[in-house]
């Protein structure tokens, strides 16, 4: 097939070098796009980047691919941003891997995701999101959300821990204030205000459509475990991993608990509609899975992505990874991969 792979490359958007420090966070180096591609050109297919924005729209109308292999995340603060790709797609009638325009805009905002979960009986922390007309929340209106303190203030529709600092864990009402105005004049969007789960951070991989299945959970583990109870995936964090943070893969969790993060993290998949591969991000407290956010659009650095440390962690490499996420989207579309033509002949 003709392939032509989705993305947004870091040092390529004049629009986001003008924002934030983080603007770029969740774009992806030349390496991680190069090794997607090289992966799929070993299936023995041709493959093209197409990247995103308007030589995206004029590259797929001037020589249409067979196929795409999207992980745009889009540019702006749109909380649609990360459906426009595969909208454009729907539009042209070409078959792309991941989640469908809906479930990605659902899954960016991250007060839909709550709800929509919550339906489907998966806890999230409580919270409150503050729109771009208030630049404070009162001890009254804390209260009747549910809310104290400790409280982890974030942008309602980033991904990548944009916008989320150490500062962002808001001890005080003169803290929660402090950050809540930053975030607010910063990323141009609504800001959630939600209560902080004391306990181990999560993440589980989920691969596969009719049922989908759980890859595996890893835990994210601050270095210093002095930190344990206070910790924050926070960029800085992100930015210093190597440093700041332990990986377990697979997670030591107790079968009980890990059997309902397991539970939660497929209902959430199925209710949100999601596709081909999703991670799922969860903090646990007393052995109760709190579902943070959902990530349709994971990250596939060969190096820093948590969806491949987490596979690596149960022996599956990163190009197996890729395999196993295009074969998922080749079946849900009718099509038969290299790798299902391969396996078959091997059989």
């Amino acid at each position: 097939m003709r392939i032509g792979i989705t993305c947004n490359i870091q040092g390529e958007s004049p629009a986001a070098a003008r924002g934030p420090d983080d603007a770029e966070e969740e774009f992806d180096k030349p390496e991680t796009v190069e090794s997607v591609a090289a992966t799929l050109r070993g299936l023995g297919h041709e493959v093209a980047v197409l990247g995103d924005g308007r030589e995206l729209l004029r590259r797929l109308l001037d020589r249409p691919p067979e196929f795409v292999f999207n992980f745009a995340e889009g540019t702006g603060v749109s909380r649609s941003r990360e459906a426009r790709v595969p909208a454009v797609l729907e539009m042209l009638g070409i078959p792309y891997s991941g989640s469908d325009p809906l479930a990605l805009a659902v899954t960016l905002d991250k007060d839909c995701c709550k709800r929509v979960v919550q339906s489907a009986g998966v806890k999230t922390p409580r919270w409150r999101t503050v729109g771009s007309g208030q630049w404070a929340v009162g001890s009254e209106e804390l209260e009747e959300a549910g809310l104290d303190f400790p409280l982890i203030v974030k942008p309602a529709y980033e991904g990548s821990s944009k916008g989320i600092r150490s500062k962002c864990l808001a001890e005080s009402g003169a803290e929660l204030g402090a950050v809540l105005g930053e975030l607010l004049e910063t990323y141009r969007q609504p800001v959630l205000v939600e209560e902080f789960i004391a306990g181990d951070e999560v993440t589980v991989g989920v691969v596969g459509n009719d049922p989908p299945r759980v890859l595996g959970a890893m835990k994210i583990l601050p270095a210093d475990a002095a930190e344990r109870h206070r910790f924050v995936y926070s960029l800085e964090v992100k930015r210093d991993w190597q440093r700041r943070v332990r990986y377990e893969s697979p997670a030591k969790i107790e079968p009980d608990v890990l059997a309902r993060v397991e539970r939660a993290a497929l209902a959430a998949y199925r209710v949100l509609g999601c596709s081909d591969v999703s991670r799922l991000d969860f903090r646990i407290r007393d052995g109760e899975p709190y579902l943070l956010e959902v990530n349709p659009l994971p990250g596939l650095s060969p190096e820093t992505g948590d969806l491949v440390l987490l596979a690596a962690g149960y022996g599956v490499s990163h190009r197996a990874l890729v395999e196993m996420i295009f074969d998922a989207a080749c079946r849900r579309h009718g099509l038969e991969s290299r790798t299902e033509s391969r396996h078959s002949s091997n059989s």
